[in-house]
C-alpha cells in the first residue's frame, strides 16, 4: 500500500503550466490589486491552478499578514440542538465565502466553562470569536481580555459589544397584520414566559415579541378574549392553556402562539373539539421550527433568521464593524394552511 504523502502544487507549477512568470501567477492567485495584467492571463493561470489542484500555502500565508483566516464559534447548546442548526449554517458559508475555516465549541450551557474554550481559541490564533446563543437572553459573560474581537448571535452580554438579535420589535405587528387580514375580529393570545414576564430586561427577544403584539392589538380594532401566561413553551402548556380557553367559552377567530411547540399543543386541544385551523380559526406562531411543516395543517409561523444572523455576524467581524451596538435581522412570515382566507 502506498502511503507516500502527495506533492504540493507550488507556484512554479502554476507558472510552468500557464507560461507565466512566478511574480505574475503570485499576483494572480493572490489577488493583489493594479495588477495590469491582462484578463486573458488571469484566466489562463486560473486555470492552470484549478487544473494542477493548487491551493495557497495556509502557513506561508498567515506568517506574512499575522491572520490565520480562521474564526471560532462558541455556543452553549446551538451545536447539540437541531433548531438552531441554521446558524452554524449561516456562519460556515459566510467564512467559506471569505475564505476562512471555523473552529468550532460547545459548553453545552455551562456558563463556567466559557471563560476557558475562549481563552482555548486564543491560543489557537484564531482571528475573532463568535458567541452563539440558543436562547435569546441577556448574560453576564464575564468575557476574558484577549483582545480578540467578539460578537455575540442571539444573546445579549450586560457589558456592551456588538450583537446580532433577531428584530422582535417588529415582529408581534407583523403578526397582529396577518391576523387582520383574514377578517378576524376576536384573537387570543397563547404563550406569554412567565420568566419573562417576571425579569423582562433578562429576556429581551421575548419581551420584544410580546410588547410588539400588545401594542399592535391595541391599535386595531380586534377584540383580545385572553392572553395566557405559560410557565414553559412546550406542547403540554399550549394544550393545557388552550383546553382552558375552550372549556371557558371563548371561541376566538384567531390564535396567535408563543412559539411552534406551544403552537403544536395548540393544535392538539382544537382537534379534540373538531376544530380545524386554517378552516374554523387561524393558528400564527413564532420560530418557524421543523415541527411548523409536520403539523398538519401546516403551521404558518414567523422564522427566527438563525442562518441570516450566523452571516452577519461573520461579515461585521471580518470588516471591523465592532461597534458596541445591536444588528437587528429581519423575521419573515412563512406562510402555510393554518391561516383562514379572508
Amino acid at each position: 500500500m502506498n502511503t507516500q504523502k502527495a506533492k504540493r502544487v507550488t507556484i512554479a507549477d502554476v507558472s510552468e503550466a500557464s507560461g507565466m512568470s512566478k511574480a505574475a501567477v503570485s499576483l494572480i492567485l493572490n489577488n493583489k490589486p493594479g495588477t495590469r495584467l491582462s484578463v486573458e492571463a488571469t484566466e489562463r493561470v486560473r486555470a492552470a491552478a484549478k487544473e494542477l489542484g493548487y491551493r495557497p500555502n495556509a502557513a506561508a500565508q498567515s506568517l506574512r499578514s499575522g491572520k490565520t483566516r480562521t474564526l471560532g464559534l462558541i455556543s452553549d447548546q446551538v451545536t447539540v440542538t437541531r433548531f438552531a442548526s441554521g446558524m452554524i449554517t449561516g456562519i460556515l458559508r459566510a467564512a467559506e465565502e471569505r475564505g476562512h475555516t471555523v473552529l468550532i465549541a460547545e459548553t453545552f450551557g455551562k456558563r463556567d466553562q466559557l471563560a476557558e474554550v475562549i481563552q482555548q481559541m486564543a491560543h489557537r490564533d484564531v482571528d475573532g470569536l463568535i458567541l452563539g446563543f440558543m436562547d435569546s437572553r441577556k448574560h453576564d459573560l464575564k468575557i476574558p481580555a484577549t483582545g480578540l474581537p467578539t460578537i455575540l448571535v442571539n444573546g445579549l452580554d450586560d457589558s456592551p459589544c456588538t450583537a446580532v438579535l433577531p428584530n422582535e420589535l417588529d415582529s408581534g405587528a407583523h403578526a397582529v397584520h396577518r391576523v387582520l387580514e383574514t377578517g378576524a375580529r376576536s384573537v387570543a393570545l397563547i404563550g406569554a414566559h412567565q420568566n419573562a414576564e417576571n425579569d423582562p430586561t433578562s429576556y429581551p427577544s421575548i419581551t420584544r415579541r410580546f410588547t410588539s403584539l400588545r401594542n399592535a392589538l391595541q391599535e386595531s380594532n380586534l377584540e383580545v378574549l385572553g392572553e395566557w401566561v405559560l410557565e414553559d413553551w412546550n406542547p403540554t402548556d399550549g394544550y393545557a392553556a388552550t383546553a382552558q380557553m375552550l372549556a371557558d367559552g371563548h371561541k376566538p377567530d384567531a390564535v396567535i402562539c408563543a412559539n411552534d411547540r406551544v403552537a403544536m399543543g395548540v393544535f392538539q386541544a382544537l382537534a379534540e373539539q373538531g376544530l380545524v385551523p386554517g378552516k374554523d380559526l387561524s393558528v400564527l406562531s413564532f420560530d418557524d421550527e421543523i415541527i411548523a411543516s409536520y403539523l398538519r395543517p401546516q403551521l404558518t409561523s414567523i422564522r427566527l433568521p438563525y442562518e441570516e444572523m450566523g452571516a452577519l455576524a461573520v461579515e461585521l467581524l471580518l470588516d471591523g464593524k465592532l461597534d458596541p451596538v445591536e444588528h437587528q435581522v429581519e423575521m419573515p412570515l412563512i406562510e402555510r394552511d393554518s391561516m383562514k382566507a379572508r
